[in-house]
């Protein structure tokens, strides 16, 4: 095995009361600069230049305690299923330090609570209903809350959004207000709204015969003067972070999660950025996923390894690191290095390639030079342009900064 192998070092049935959440797509207050070429591939990504981890937007929606929060939210998927004990630590830290501060007093008797939320992360308790565990973990599908407290028939609402084209999920409580913070609710009705049929399927749940299974209340422990962001605790000891405006990050995975709304994700953080000068960008070292490209892979793994279009990027002290798992214990590794070459560009050369099992290595003989633009980086997100053209979207998995 060749000797640099190693050589890179890198020292339903019960509804929940709890179920509650939203989605809106919004405007944020990114903090660089932004331009963006569009370049047609998988999923029809606009690529972009921009760093949003800097001052922040003077007209920004967000205080700097939720922008905390929104940024430790940034990279977590399936709204916490699959978040790392890192990253609820850090979540947690940020939502301690909002339900402290001075939110709107009173949040049931404001009006900011109304309307439709998007739930974008929630603690995940034993008790959680069987509609949570199947819904709410799975990022394809979008989960809503909507409240209305001041109609004739007050009623919040849980909702899970198939898809544009195939309808929605509606499970609705009558609700009523307990003092300036709880809701008191009980689910009385579900349906689902299906696209192609001209009435609603009703949801096969004995309301009547579930008792006090079916009622619940939730606390709003936070609701931000702006209206755009809310903690909320329910009586199942769930926690849920809801945002009625997003942030563009946050858009931008989310279209990649569904595959649908890349470009326009792109284009909400290019239109909320345009006016930012762009400073140089630097490839940020850590461990990354890439989780899009531009491209479809080819019918062999090997190249796909070879040149990205799979797996992770280990990136430290000049050096770049390809890792595809292959089968359990048996991985593709693939060492380079980089050397700047311009504004916010680099030439990578790859030539040191080995299939690795246990302590054993298999060398692979393949080169692969090709110059890597940065055209969006910052701690958690990089976007680029890369082997062949192809625009790539990595994630930061390493959990540090």
């Amino acid at each position: 095995m060749a000797s640099r192998v190693h050589g890179l070092q890198f020292n339903t049935v019960t509804p929940s009361p709890a179920l509650l959440a939203p989605q809106s797509l919004g405007r944020c207050s990114p903090t660089k600069s932004v331009k963006c070429r569009r370049s047609r591939g998988r999923g029809g990504l606009v690529p972009c230049r921009s760093s949003l981890v800097g001052e922040q937007q003077e007209a920004s929606p967000f205080t700097d305690p939720e922008a905390q929060l929104i940024e430790a939210l940034i990279g977590i998927q399936g709204r916490g299923r699959s978040a790392t004990p890192q990253q609820v630590q850090d979540v947690e830290r940020a939502v301690a330090v909002l339900e402290t501060l001075t939110g709107v007093s009173d949040p049931t008797s404001s009006d900011l609570i109304e309307g439709r939320w998007q739930l974008m992360f929630t603690t995940r308790p034993g008790t959680a209903s069987p509609i949570q565990r199947t819904f709410v973990g799975v990022d394809v599908f979008s989960v809503f809350q909507e409240i209305y407290l001041r109609s004739n028939d007050p009623r919040v609402s849980n909702i899970v959004v198939f898809s544009e084209a195939i309808g929605e999920l509606k499970v609705e409580a009558a609700a009523s207000i307990s003092d300036g913070k709880r809701i008191l609710f009980r689910f009385d009705r579900a349906a689902f709204s299906i696209k192609f049929l001209p009435f609603k399927v009703p949801y096969p749940v004995p309301f009547r015969l579930l008792g006090d299974e079916a009622k619940g209340w939730l606390d709003t422990t936070y609701l931000s003067e702006s209206g755009n962001l809310r903690i909320s605790r329910g009586n199942k000891g769930t926690t849920f972070v809801l945002q009625k405006l997003t942030e563009p990050r946050q858009l931008l995975l989310s279209a990649i999660s569904t595959g649908k709304g890349i470009e326009k994700a792109i284009d909400e953080i290019t239109s909320s950025s345009k006016n930012k000068g762009d400073g140089e960008l630097e490839l940020v070292e850590g461990e990354w996923n890439m989780i899009w490209s531009s491209q479809m892979e080819t019918d062999s793994w090997i190249e796909n390894a070879a040149n990205g279009l799979m797996g992770r990027q280990i990136v430290k002290s000049g050096q770049l690191k390809f890792v595809v798992n292959i089968l359990p214990g048996l991985r593709f590794s693939m060492n380079g290095s980089f050397v700047k070459s311009g504004t916010n560009a680099y030439d990578v050369t790859m030539d040191d390639a080995a299939i690795i099992g246990g302590p054993f290595g298999y060398p692979v003989e393949m080169e692969t030079k090709f110059k890597l633009e940065l055209l969006y980086t910052d701690d958690k997100i990089r976007i680029s342009r890369g082997y062949n053209n192809i625009v790539f979207v990595h994630l930061r998995v390493d959990g540090t900064k």
